[in-house]
Order: structure tokens, then sequence, then C-alpha cells
């Protein structure tokens, strides 16, 4: 498997990319509120990405894909549609996807929970997730496996018992949106997939976590994954460069604490 290792330069157009999502979501988040729509949410974003940050939502037109960002609620696992039918109410827990590609052609890629209102069970779920995410990012360095990750992943998210989706997974990222490796949020690697980190890889960790099975079908609009159960699902996601000593969250937004990685 040819895993492309990214050069100084490389490194730092992938920092912008990866500001510039974290930027994306740090504006959209006060909008985020019961009562406005998928539709507008994906407006906001669209326009900020083109006028602001001047760069494309790469999701638009990606192998068919008709927004810019994607917007998964409740029981939707990812790729969900904006809609203007679709408005967000209390109770709700919606995940948002940002990819935003640069002027000089790289990849940022983000996603995020939002609460709506007040949902324990949903509360519980988006926590445990992101848990999920920051465990394994806590794990990164040259040397480790993919499977050393997958593993942190599907233990935490079983422990609490929830279930890791396995028709979906991380990416490399760059130039293109979507990079070699393939990565697996549970443990199943052939051993041919399952590489060791290297410094210079980048990748997307961006685990979906299921109240009940993992089991999930794709609706006829060729996008939509929901979970065949009907139960709620939660997704984080963060851009990683893996560095000579440890991991870099290229996709960091403010509010976050990741002092873990300083332990």
């Amino acid at each position: 498997m040819n895993v492309p290792i990214k050069t100084p330069a490389e490194i730092d157009l992938m920092r912008e990319a990866g500001r510039q999502a974290a930027s994306v979501i740090e504006m959209i988040t006060p909008h985020v509120k019961a009562g406005i729509s998928t539709g507008e949410i994906d407006r906001l974003c669209h326009a900020y990405i083109v006028d602001e940050l001047g760069s494309t939502p790469a999701p638009l037109n990606y192998h068919g894909f008709p927004k810019a960002s994607c917007t998964s609620i409740n029981h939707v696992v990812c790729h969900g549609i904006p809609d203007d039918a679709k408005t967000l109410k209390k109770g709700d827990i919606m995940n948002l996807d940002i990819t935003v590609k640069t002027a000089d052609g790289y990849h940022g890629d983000s996603s995020v929970m939002f609460i709506v209102g007040e949902t324990i069970q949903g509360e519980r779920l988006s926590r445990v997730t992101q848990e999920c995410l920051y465990k394994s990012i806590e794990a990164i360095k040259p040397g480790v496996r993919l499977s050393d990750l997958a593993r942190v992943i599907q233990q935490h998210a079983e422990a609490n018992g929830y279930s890791v989706v396995r028709d979906f997974c991380g990416h490399g990222i760059g130039a293109g949106f979507h990079e070699e490796p393939q990565f697996l949020h549970y443990d199943g690697y052939a051993p041919e997939a399952d590489i060791t980190l290297a410094a210079g890889m980048c990748f997307t960790i961006e685990p979906m976590i299921n109240v009940g099975s993992y089991k999930t079908k794709v609706l006829r609009d060729g996008w939509t994954a929901v979970t065949k159960d009907r139960s709620l699902s939660a997704q984080w996601e963060h851009t990683l460069l893996v560095t000579d000593s440890g991991v870099e969250v290229l996709t960091a937004r403010g509010d976050e604490d990741l002092s873990f990685l300083t332990r």
C-alpha cells in the first residue's frame, strides 16, 4: 500500500487546509439551534468557504453529491443531504461534516456533533463518541499500527454499550480528498492493510458510533446512510498529522481541550 508521506511544504499547506475547515465549524456554531433548516446551514457554510476563505467546499459535486456539507440528524449515520425541509428541533442531534479544498488544492476535513436542546441519550452518545476519537488520537505516534487505534475506539464504544459502524471509514487526505490508507474504526484489518504509522502521514479518524446495532443502509438518494434499527448515531472527526514524536491535530478548534496530548 502506497501511503503518501507529506513533505514539509505539503504539511504547511495541510495546516492551512485544517485551519480553514475548523474555522467553518467555528463560524456556523452559533447558528445551529432549533428552527434552522439544514439547507440554511449549508448555504451559510458554502458562502463562508467561498467568499471569506477563497476556497471550495469539497463535497459539492463530489461523485454527484449535491451540497457543500453533510448534515446527519439522529439516526442518520453520515452523508445526510442538507434540505430546506429538514428543520432542527429540540431533542435532535446532528453531525455536521465539513471538507474544505483550499486554493492551493489541499483538503481539511472535520465533523462535529450538535445537541439541539436537551437529550440525555444523545448527549451521552455524543460524549462517548468524542472520547473514542480523542483516545485514538492520543495513541498516535510513529510505529503504532492502524489496528492499535481501531481497538482503542472499539473497546471504548463497546464498554459503554454502543456499537461501531463497519460500513464507513476514515481515510488518508492531502491533495486528494480521499487517499490511502483507509482507517477502519473497529478491529477488522487484513494483514496487508494494517500499516505502521510514520511521520508525515495525514489521515482522518471519524468514528461513527450507534446506540443500537452497527448495521446501516443507504437510502434511495444514494447518499444518506442510516442505522437499520433507527437507533441514534454520532460521529466526530479530525484531520491528523503523524509527527516525529506523536500527532498534530490539523483541524483543532478554539473551543477544544486537547491538553491530553501534552501530558
